[in-house]
């Protein structure tokens, strides 16, 4: 007997992959595998928060024509460091990026779910979602982590992209409970976030170029390492630098790691002239 008569109606899909249903691969999933949603696993009683990694500052800033994310390398697991070279900052799609504070196994997974549920949206309905889409679908990904949070297990993203529409960079934040809130210019989040933010009413300015823009979210990380032990600055001896990505009207991409670390030496090359950093204009 050949392999193809003995396949049969064994090598046919499920009736699931075939019938007609909504554009979101998460709710698929859901009623598929849920089993397989980081969202539907039980844990017992307690807080986990001290058992696992916790990525820390991430920075997104915006400038006329795009906006910029950022963030540290290092993963903290209570007064240890878990990891010093974490990537936190993740591409979305061709025009949004995606940076994860919380539990870093977790969030790890909702990136790539997140990513998947755009990719799958666009094959499915031939277009891509609007950024006020991209930014709903993420909120939704962050609720159903609601029970894992209770239990100390918070993902905490920051969204950033170019809205092809508005012709302009936007910037979403989040709470645990999935509430999403649209940014103005610039927002941090992580344990280091509040030096960060500190730092960047200081330093940001509407005008700011690529460079420039760049520039103020790597000092904005090292003022946040300066005085939040969770968040990493500059490795100088291993050649660790924060992950930045440049997202504008001909899409998202990382800037090469030799470009950072030309940033950050000059950084640090200040401050050991100025420890306290630039000073800001009074006018």
């Amino acid at each position: 007997m050949s392999p193809d008569s003995r396949r049969g109606d064994d090598a046919r899909l499920p009736n699931a992959f075939l019938t007609p249903g909504s554009s979101s691969f998460a709710d698929f999933l859901g009623e598929v595998a849920p089993e397989l949603l980081p969202a539907r696993r039980t844990l017992p009683q307690g807080s986990a928060a001290e058992m696992a990694p916790h990525a820390t500052t991430i920075v997104a800033a915006t400038f006329p024509g795009g906006v910029v994310m950022a963030g540290d390398r290092r993963a903290t697991m209570g007064n240890i460091i878990a990891q010093r070279d974490i990537e936190k900052v993740f591409p979305a799609d061709e025009f949004s990026c995606v940076g994860i504070a919380g539990t870093a196994g977790l969030a790890v997974e909702m990136v790539r779910l997140f990513q998947t549920e755009l990719e799958h949206y666009e094959k499915i309905e031939g277009t891509t979602l609007s950024m006020d889409g991209k930014a709903n679908r993420l909120s939704a990904l962050i609720r159903n982590n609601l029970a894992l949070a209770m239990q100390g297990l918070a993902v905490v993203p920051l969204f950033a992209g170019y809205d092809l529409r508005a012709e302009q960079g936007r910037i979403f934040s989040y709470d645990v409970t999935g509430g999403r809130y649209e940014e103005t210019a610039f927002h941090s989040v992580g344990s280091g976030s509040m030096f960060a933010r500190g730092a960047l009413k200081k330093l940001y300015r509407e005008d700011l170029d690529v460079q420039g823009c760049v520039t103020a979210v790597v000092q904005a990380l090292y003022d946040a390492a300066d005085d939040d032990s969770a968040t990493g600055g500059p490795d100088l001896t291993r050649r660790i630098f924060p992950v930045v990505h440049v997202i504008t009207a001909e899409g998202q991409e990382r800037m090469p790691d030799g470009e950072v670390a030309a940033i950050a030496d000059t950084i640090v090359a200040g401050r050991m002239i100025r420890p306290d950093g630039p000073a800001a204009a009074l006018n």
